[in-house]
């Protein structure tokens, strides 16, 4: 059922706070539109996602009286609407309760039903307004895109982080096990030349069971602890840890000699390097080589990761931040969906392309502050 704005009530301050960004475009939409002669009212119907309905914005042009809440349940009904045109064009409707020339214009069909810009006016309207209502519906269908795209990435967030605190609570089990019995052995092969190993192997335990708490926490952004650190030492860290592999395939990376400082939480921004420089490597060819470089801008950097492997097909691109969804033998499918986690959390942006024939580029936008 539709209802207008400001008259349902949200489940959570988070949704109404989510579904008002929705709401706010629409209404300013809307009185952009009234304020256009000879139009009278405007009624925008639009799909919330987090609400899971359709919900509609109105606004009735200056000195216009307002509609008998009978016409408004007509107009409501649609029982006037005999077929819809194609997104984006305008098409005149005979409203028979309604002594007025109706217009409509649909942004988009959604679970079935339309989205759409409805116009009521006194005389035909001319082809100068046809098409600035058209750039209207245009721009709603473009923030309409940008908004489902925001609700299905919140939704995997939501997803993975109740799959990382169970999977999480698990490995802890397990760690805190192991980690007994390695202090048990530590305790027990006191002057023994074993000692070491053992003690390496508690500490190693209880490095693991660190790193597991910071990826429990990864893109809660109460839990950020964001500390000024220099962009370049973190990636010769992410590169120093993959020595092993880089020498087994004989491959290189480059990076540049310039650098900045980001306010970041160093050990979750490594682990998004950790997890890109890795996939580079893996997919690279033997001998091959990965670019990372970044450009930086007076309010943000852009970072980039290229290899000269296989490349990203466009299926491949819409779905690999997708928790569980991996194109690598053996993956998670989890380590691109923390990383575009964190980053998102740090607020910016991180998504992959394919720049030729060969070769997968991932791109990172991160905040640049300038007190720092």
């Amino acid at each position: 059922m539709i209802r207008e704005v400001g008259l349902h009530k949200k489940t959570s301050h988070q949704h109404e706070f989510i579904s008002s960004n929705i709401q706010e475009f629409c209404q300013l939409q809307s009185a952009q539109l009234t304020s256009q002669q000879p139009i009278l009212f405007a009624r925008i119907v639009y799909h919330d996602y987090f609400l899971k309905t359709h919900q509609e914005v109105i606004k009735y042009a200056i000195n216009q009286a307002h509609f008998l809440p009978k016409t408004l349940a007509y107009l409501r009904s649609e029982s006037y609407l005999i077929d819809f045109p194609p997104v984006g064009k305008i098409c005149e409707i005979q409203l028979h309760k309604l002594p007025a020339i109706a217009y409509i214009c649909p942004i988009g069909y959604r679970n079935q039903k339309p989205e759409y810009i409805q116009i009521i006016t006194n005389e035909p309207i001319s082809q100068c307004l046809q098409d600035y209502i058209k750039q209207s519906a245009m721009l709603l269908s473009n923030y309409a895109a940008i908004y489902l795209d925001y609700g299905r990435q919140k939704a995997e967030i939501k997803l993975l982080e109740h799959i990382l605190h169970r999977v999480g609570h698990q490995l802890r089990s397990h760690l805190a096990m192991i980690g007994l019995y390695a202090n048990n052995l530590c305790l027990g092969l006191k002057e023994s030349p074993w000692q070491e190993q053992a003690t390496i192997i508690n500490e190693s335990i209880q490095d693991i069971d660190t790193n597991l708490t910071e990826i429990i926490n990864c893109g809660q952004g109460e839990k950020l602890r964001t500390s000024p650190q220099d962009l370049r030492n973190l990636v010769l860290e992410s590169i120093q840890c993959l020595q092993p592999l880089l020498a087994q395939k004989q491959v290189t990376i480059s990076i540049p000699d310039i650098s900045t400082t980001l306010l970041i939480d160093r050990l979750q921004i490594k682990q998004v390097f950790d997890n890109l420089l890795s996939n580079a490597v893996y997919f690279s060819p033997q001998s091959g080589r990965i670019t990372c470089s970044w450009q930086i801008f007076q309010d943000e950097i852009l970072i980039k990761i290229s290899d000269q492997g296989p490349g990203i097909s466009p299926e491949d691109t819409q779905q690999i931040f997708t928790p569980f969804y991996s194109t690598r033998p053996g993956g998670t499918g989890l380590g691109l969906a923390i990383a575009k986690k964190i980053i998102l959390d740090h607020y910016g942006n991180l998504w992959a392309q394919s720049v030729s024939e060969l070769g997968a580029q991932f791109c990172i936008i991160l905040p640049r502050p300038q007190n720092i």
